[in-house]
């Protein structure tokens, strides 16, 4: 069965940084102002298929799969310039595509390449949903500043290797740590049932799995737990020391933004299951220092803090909601995007 639901079809688009997969609407008018969809990490493009269709033909849609994944190209990820080389690729699709100057929708990581694409790039509007925080993920107190000089506990070595091997065997079954065991436990809420979870592991499964790709790699530290960030692939991009986007707040045009994110959410939290300083809190990693000097990154907090900042923004909670509102409550994010783009111009 493909991937590829009714009505969505794919392009390859060549330029000098990147050969990258594009899904879009077919027969769609290429002329309406744009919106861009930005997947997270593990997933592509496929994750955005029902909100693209749902988006009325007043708009172009356009969901790209980021290097490393999909079926776009995987070259390395030069974890120590943060998501440039994500918002790099992006900014050359949307120019080799002729779009101008788009709406950009970004999920999870794809938040974080969004916020750095609106650093360098006109955008129309932003919508976040599940952001990575401006700050990076791990290792980091309220106000942005960094636990230890060498980002100990985050990164490429933060990754579970049983997990990271699961992809790098494509495996579909429905193990504890599997494509579709994390999806489950992780990406949705508990309630969410769907027809299309094949669809979904397919996507975490096209990953590019490695030192250059996912995870990445990682380096000796003298610090708990031991390791920090190395220079390399997708979780040391997101690191505090390679990456940090809070300074939009000081953008001279400020394109409006929406913040969707689930009450639920174990990924983006001020408790992540997957930050090890709340992990070691927990008790599940041990050996933690404490409070003082391994917090728990307060990554919702942050976020809040640094849009209160931006000022032209508006947070929006979905209940019972995981990780994935766009899945979860598809008609409600569908509805929130339209009133956003539409307010924007």
């Amino acid at each position: 069965m493909s991937p590829l639901f009714d009505g969505i079809e794919a392009r390859t688009v060549v330029t000098g940084r990147l050969t990258t997969n594009v899904l879009t609407r077919s027969g769609q008018e290429t002329g309406a102002p744009a919106i861009v969809f930005l997947h997270g990490n593990l997933s592509s493009a496929l994750f955005w298929q029902e909100i693209m269709l749902a988006v009325p033909t007043e708009f172009s849609v356009w969901a790209v799969d980021l290097r490393g994944f999909g079926e776009s190209e995987a070259l390395p990820v030069d974890a120590t310039r943060g998501l440039r080389d994500f918002s790099d690729d992006l900014a050359d699709v949307i120019d080799a595509l002729g779009l101008g100057v788009a709406h950009l929708v970004g999920w999870s990581m794809g938040g974080g390449v969004a916020m750095q694409f609106a650093l360098e790039h006109p955008v129309l509007s932003l919508t976040l949903q599940a952001p990575v925080s401006p700050y990076g993920f791990g290792g980091t107190r309220l106000d942005g500043s960094r636990l230890t000089d060498d980002d100990a506990g985050t990164g490429g070595g933060a990754a579970n290797p049983v997990f990271a091997a699961s992809i790098a065997a494509r495996d579909s079954g429905d193990g504890a740590l599997t494509a579709r065991g994390v999806f489950r436990s992780a990406y949705v809420s508990p309630e969410y049932r769907t027809d299309h979870e094949d669809t979904w592991v397919e996507s975490i499964l096209s990953a590019a799995v490695g030192a250059d790709n996912y995870p990445g790699d990682s380096v000796p530290s003298g610090t708990w737990p031991g390791f920090a960030a190395g220079p390399h692939g997708v979780l040391n991009a997101m690191t505090p020391g390679h990456f940090d986007v809070s300074s939009i707040v000081d953008l001279a045009i400020k394109p409006p933004i929406l913040w969707i994110r689930g009450d639920g959410d174990v990924i983006v939290s001020d408790t992540s299951a997957f930050d090890l300083n709340a992990l070691g809190q927990a008790g599940v990693i041990p050996g933690w220092p404490g409070e003082e000097l391994a917090p728990a990154q307060p990554m919702v907090a942050q976020t809040r803090a640094v849009l209160q900042r931006y000022g032209s923004y508006r947070e929006v909670v979905f209940e019972r909601t995981g990780h994935s509102a766009h899945l979860e409550d598809p008609a409600r994010f569908t509805s929130e995007l339209l009133d956003h783009v539409r307010s924007a111009g």
